[in-house]
C-alpha cells in the first residue's frame, strides 16, 4: 500500500487529463511517441514531456526494438479507487441546540444594549444637569440688560428647532403682535435672525 506522500504525488500525476489518456492507451498495448502523439492528437513534444514526468515517477518502462524506436509501457497497472464515508459522529444541530445558539446570542446582544441604554442614560442626566445650570446662568444675565422672562420664551424653542411666526405662537403664550415686537428687538440685538420664513438663533448664539 501506498504511503500518504506517494498517493499525493501520484493524484498529482494523475490529475492531468492528458496523462490519463496516455495511461488507458498503454494499457492496451506498448506504445511509441510518434503513435501515442497521432492516436491521442497532441504534440509530440508534449508527449515526451509527459512520458518522462512517468517514466521518473517510475509509473511507465521504456525499451527499445531493432529499428530503436522508444516504446514506453505500464511498470504497474494502475487503480484508482476512492471511497466515500460518512464521518461518524458528525451529525448536524438539532432544532433545539439551534434556539439555545440564537437565545444565547439574543441574551448577548439584549446585555449588551441595556449596557448601551444605560449609558446614554447616565450621560442624558448629566447634560440635562448642565442644561439646567447654563439656563440659570442665562437667566441670572438676561435678567440684567439683555433679554427678559418674555424674550426667554422666544429664545429658549429655537434652541430645539428653527420655527416660523405660527410655530412660534403654538409654542409661546404671547400675543401675535408682542411676538412680533420681541423678534424685532432680538433680531435687532444680533439675538435671533429670520431664513426665508423661519427663526433661529443667530451666529454663535445657535453654536
Amino acid at each position: 500500500m501506498l504511503e500518504g506522500g506517494e498517493v499525493s504525488r501520484l493524484l498529482d500525476i494523475l490529475g492531468n487529463r492528458n496523462r490519463r489518456r496516455i495511461i488507458e492507451l498503454l494499457r492496451q498495448k506498448p506504445c511509441f511517441v510518434t503513435e501515442i502523439s497521432e492516436r491521442l492528437v497532441l504534440s509530440p513534444k508534449a508527449v515526451i514531456e509527459h512520458l518522462q514526468l512517468m517514466e521518473r515517477a517510475e509509473l511507465l518502462i521504456s525499451c527499445q526494438d531493432d529499428r530503436r524506436r522508444k516504446y514506453y509501457y505500464l511498470s504497474h497497472d494502475i487503480n484508482v479507487i476512492v471511497n466515500l464515508q460518512k464521518q461518524d459522529g458528525v451529525t448536524l444541530p438539532s432544532v433545539e441546540e439551534n434556539q439555545k445558539t440564537r437565545f444565547t446570542r439574543d441574551l448577548v446582544v439584549l446585555r449588551r444594549m441595556i449596557r448601551a441604554r444605560d449609558e446614554l442614560m447616565d450621560n442624558l442626566e448629566e447634560l440635562e444637569r448642565e442644561i439646567e445650570s447654563r439656563f440659570a446662568e442665562v437667566t441670572r444675565v438676561g435678567g440684567g440688560s439683555l433679554v427678559d422672562d418674555g424674550d426667554l420664551e422666544v429664545i429658549l424653542p429655537l434652541f430645539h428647532v428653527d420655527l416660523t411666526l405660527v410655530e412660534l405662537e403654538e409654542v409661546s403664550s404671547l400675543s401675535t403682535d408682542e411676538l412680533k415686537q420681541r423678534l424685532g428687538n432680538l433680531m435687532y440685538a444680533g439675538v435671533v435672525e429670520r431664513v426665508n420664513d423661519r427663526y433661529r438663533i443667530r451666529g454663535t448664539h445657535g453654536e
